[in-house]
This record gives structure tokens, C-alpha cells and sequence, in this order.
């Protein structure tokens, strides 16, 4: 097969799965890379026919990351790869137990995975890697102090990247997008009450603006998508 792959990680739900959905709609063959099984299932009844592959597993598993990737390289050429998938946890400095600490930074330990194994299967060529991370870093936030840590992680790993693979034709993007309503903010509810994240930016329009950043013949290396 001769397609152009997307590959998309957390797509089952929320900023993730807009993105899978838009690139379907431009005739990208998506391959989506999540961990909830039942939410997976329901796209795979729900995109059945189309150019969708939905890969189950935790993408901070790295021999899961490298198995799905080179199922993608068989389908065809990977020509972007966005980081999305994350977690993190909303306590004092004080309160963080170890256990917080590791899932939250699973999310970086996926962006590493994912990156490494998908520039291996280009020959670190040919790609475009969009790093999605948040405001958080940006600046610091308070009763943030865990969630900025890993996104100021990622901003560095993204910021080295774009050092490496400068006047190459790989190509990096560091996305920073402020709140938006979805289910991320339901288990910190002592935190973001429901009536505040609703007031936050729909995740299909976050994503509609990357894809118009990313897809078009001009771009730059950072894009931050503020709420009104």
C-alpha cells in the first residue's frame, strides 16, 4: 500500500479524536494509538471502511509504541505524527505522591517513544512531528507545579528536536493550547469545576486550527491557541 500515514496518540477521545477525524477528512490513512479499550472499539465499529486503524495499548509502553509503528511504515509513508496523549494530576506541592508523579509523566515518556520509533522508520526523513503540550509551558500556574514540570519536560525535548533536525526535512511544531472542554479535567474536579470547563475552548476548534497551521504550505515552529 502507497498511503500517507498520520499517526495520532490519546486519540479515542477529546483533542485526539477531532484530530483522527480531520485527518481522515483529508485523506490521510490514520492510525490511532490509545489505551481505552472500549472507547477504541466503538471508533473501530465507527470508522469501519475508511483508511482507520486503531491500535490498543499504552503508548509509554515502548515495545508497544515499536509494534505499532512498524505496522503503520507497512501501510505506507508516515508523514505526521502528533504527540497528543498525556495525563497529569492537579494537588499541591505537597500532596504529590510517587505514584502521581510516574502517570503524569507517562505523557512525556510516550512522546519520546512515539518519536523516536517513528523518525527510525522514516530514516529521520520526510516527517512532521507536532508536539501537543499546553500553556503550562508557557508559565508557571498555580496548583500546576506537576502538570508544568512535564509539559516544561516536553517543551524541552520539543525545543531540542527542532535543533537537531534544523535544515533537514523533518519538521517540528510545539502546540500550546490553553483549556479546553473535555474529559481531562474530570478527575480534577476540586480543581476545574464542570461550570469552568465548559467555558473552555470545544476541542474540535483546537483542532481545526492545527490542522490549518500544520497542513498548509507555510507554517511555524510554535503555535499557541489561547480561549477568548
Amino acid at each position: 500500500m502507497n498511503k500517507k500515514i498520520m499517526i495520532v496518540t490519546g486519540g479515542s477521545a477529546g483533542l485526539g479524536l477531532e484530530l483522527v477525524r480531520l485527518g481522515l477528512d483529508e485523506g490521510y490513512f490514520v492510525c490511532n494509538l490509545g489505551r481505552n479499550q472500549s472507547k477504541m472499539a466503538a471508533l473501530d465499529a465507527e470508522f469501519a471502511g475508511r483508511d482507520y486503524r486503531g491500535f490498543v495499548g499504552d503508548v509509554a509502553d515502548e515495545q508497544f509504541v515499536a509494534e505499532a509503528v512498524a505496522a503503520a511504515s507497512e501501510i505506507g509513508q508516515i508523514t505526521f505524527l502528533f504527540n497528543n496523549a498525556q495525563k497529569s494530576v492537579f494537588k499541591a506541592p505537597t500532596e504529590f505522591t510517587s505514584a502521581d508523579i510516574e502517570e503524569s509523566f507517562d505523557g512525556v515518556r510516550a512522546m519520546l517513544h512515539c518519536t523516536k520509533h517513528v523518525l527510525l522508520a522514516c530514516g529521520e526523513e520526510d516527517v512532521h512531528i507536532v508536539n501537543i503540550m499546553s500553556t503550562a509551558a508557557l508559565k508557571g500556574k498555580k496548583q500546576e507545579s506537576l502538570y508544568c514540570a512535564v509539559k516544561w519536560g516536553a517543551r524541552g525535548y520539543t525545543e531540542s528536536l527542532k535543533a537537531t533536525y534544523a535544515d533537514t526535512s523533518v519538521k517540528v511544531t510545539g502546540v500550546f493550547p490553553g483549556g479546553m472542554n473535555t474529559g481531562f479535567w474530570n478527575e480534577a474536579r476540586d480543581y476545574i469545576s464542570a461550570e469552568k470547563s465548559n467555558t473552555f475552548m470545544a476541542p474540535a476548534d483546537v483542532a481545526a486550527q492545527i490542522m490549518d497551521h500544520v497542513l498548509g504550505e507555510s507554517w511555524a515552529e510554535d503555535l499557541t491557541i489561547q480561549r477568548k
